[in-house]
């Protein structure tokens, strides 16, 4: 296939295209354009009918671009040309995400100081995949009384509660480094601590066997959430607007 450069203005877009573009994904894909280049041409027919690729070519009018790189199908019957219309799009729609490998490379990015709107991700979908309690959101309750924490099992050793992988990793290279100012150092070591993953089901049945004096110190350290309200005000729970409404609501009928 070769890759030729046409004309903005000569490109026709399908009348019947089924896949809609909102102003904002054009803005995305407008911005990928300007961070990564040009990476996937525009596949048009034998007289410049757009196959695929109809946001790319509204980002490239957004851009002022004049020419884009168009690849031509040709050889596609008519028939072939409608169903791969559809195709292109749905195909992709039918993947799905690693959400733990993802958090994992996002968080990456943004340590390396990368700007993650350029992915396409909102920023509240970024926040939830980053945040270590929402990793499984369907596993925990949106009731808001406060949980009761009672026995299930045995009471589960202190090393199956938390991973401690990525953190060791990270601290190993950031000791090895002696040219890094002590202040600098004593930053990174506590950055890194970030990269701690708690695994809260087994934290919840290890509090469940716990003495009251290590109940309270995991109260303390939002490891569980008794007290729903004091957690809020500490900032260790976030209420979605909808969790929020009901909450709000719970407690106007209660007063």
């Amino acid at each position: 296939m070769k890759i030729v450069q046409k004309p903005v203005d000569k490109l026709i877009p399908y009348i019947n295209n089924s896949r809609t573009h909102s102003d904002e994904q054009v803005a995305q894909i407008a911005a990928s354009i300007k961070e990564f280049g040009w990476t996937n041409p525009i596949l048009v027919d034998g007289a410049n009918g757009i196959i695929a690729g109809h946001g790319r070519l509204m980002a490239a009018r957004k851009l002022g671009y004049t020419e884009v790189p168009t690849i031509e199908l040709k050889d596609l019957t008519e028939t072939q040309r409608k169903a791969y219309i559809i195709a292109d799009n749905k195909l992709a729609l039918n993947a799905d995400w690693d959400n733990e490998i993802l958090a994992l490379e996002l968080a990456e990015l943004g340590d390396m100081g990368f700007d993650l709107d350029v992915t396409g991700f909102a920023a509240d979908e970024i926040a939830e995949l980053l945040s270590p309690d929402d990793e499984d959101d369907s596993k925990y309750s949106k009731k808001i009384d406060a949980p009761i924490y009672e026995p299930t099992g045995d009471c589960p050793p202190i090393l199956e509660l938390y991973d401690k992988t990525k953190y060791e990793e990270l601290t190993a290279k950031i000791y090895q480094e002696d040219s890094i100012d002590s202040e600098i150092k004593e930053f990174l070591l506590a950055a890194a601590a970030r990269h701690i993953r708690f695994d809260f089901e087994q934290i919840a049945e290890f509090y469940a066997h716990a003495p009251p004096d290590i109940q309270q110190l995991m109260e303390d350290s939002a490891l569980v959430i008794v007290d729903f309200e004091k957690a809020i005000a500490g900032g260790y729970v976030k209420l979605s607007q909808v969790i929020g409404n009901i909450y709000t609501s719970e407690k106007g009928t209660e007063q």
